[in-house]
Parts: C-alpha cells; sequence; structure tokens
C-alpha cells in the first residue's frame, strides 16, 4: 500500500473526503509539516512505496526524494477554486453562513483590486481551521467528474 506525504493537514482531508466518497479505501496520508519535511519523512519511511501531493511553488522539496508527485497549479485551493467555479465555492461558504465575512474581506482597501481567486485564497487562509475545514467542504461539493487532475491522478495511483 503507498503512503501518500502531504504538507499539511488541509491536503490529508481532500484526499480522504474525496478517496471516501469514490469508495476507495481509506489511503494512508501523511502530513509531513510543510514542503521541507518531505526529505525527513521520506527517510523515516525508507522501503515504503511514496507519492507526494504539493503545491507548485514547492514541488523541488518533494521531487528531490519521492519518484512520484502530483502538482497542485499554485495550490489545492485554486484547483477546487477551478473545479467548482467561484459561484460554487461562494454557494460552500454560503452554506456555512460566512458569505457576508467574505463580502467584507473583498471589500477592504487591499483586497478591492485583487482577483476573485486571490480573495478567496486569503479568505481560506486568514482564519485559523479554515484551510482545513474548507478543503473537506469543497472536497465534498465538487463533483466526481470534476475532481481536480492532481487529485484524481493521485487516487487513481493508489
Amino acid at each position: 500500500m503507498s503512503i501518500v506525504l502531504v504538507e499539511g493537514e488541509s491536503d490529508a482531508v481532500a484526499i480522504r473526503t474525496l478517496a471516501r466518497r469514490l469508495a476507495l479505501p481509506e489511503p494512508r496520508v501523511l502530513p509531513v509539516g510543510g514542503s521541507k519535511g518531505a526529505r525527513r519523512a521520506a527517510g523515516e519511511l525508507n522501503g515504503q512505496r511514496l507519492v507526494g501531493l504539493v503545491d507548485a511553488a514547492e514541488r523541488r522539496d518533494f521531487e528531490r526524494v519521492l519518484k512520484t508527485v502530483f502538482v497542485c497549479d499554485p495550490d489545492l485551493e485554486a484547483e477546487f477554486i477551478r473545479a467548482l467555479g467561484v459561484e460554487g465555492v461562494e454557494a460552500v461558504i454560503a452554506g456555512q453562513g460566512e458569505l457576508v465575512s467574505f463580502r467584507r474581506l473583498q471589500s477592504q482597501p487591499f483586497q478591492r483590486a485583487q482577483p476573485i481567486e486571490h480573495q478567496l485564497a486569503r479568505f481560506f487562509g486568514g482564519r485559523s481551521g479554515n484551510k482545513v475545514r474548507y478543503a473537506g467542504l469543497l472536497a465534498e461539493a465538487v463533483s466526481l467528474e470534476s475532481i481536480p487532475a492532481p487529485l484524481s491522478s493521485l487516487l487513481a495511483s493508489l
């Protein structure tokens, strides 16, 4: 069985959620505490079949120690935003009763000129626990036919 190395808990939640929705066996997913933790984790798991999921900016850290790496461009949240569309993501936010909070963020002077994808990324990363919570919610909301390519390819490889 493969072990999936990921940067953080939000990646792990998304993978586990999608595997469950696809009726796949629960994969063994190990958050390594950021891309620099991949080397340590790979060393500790020597001899195991390892694959990785990483953000584009950190891909080299994973590629140095893993043969199979799936890359989110630029990150997990952006993959879900593309898959669901802005309206779909806003519907998930509204379902959590946080659309007013997101609109407040959008009205801040620095955010007004930013593309909505940037505003959404800021919203997900701006509050403690939001990245993990929304990773699961977005993974639940995406249609099985629209699972982002890095995630569907990773799950297919397992």
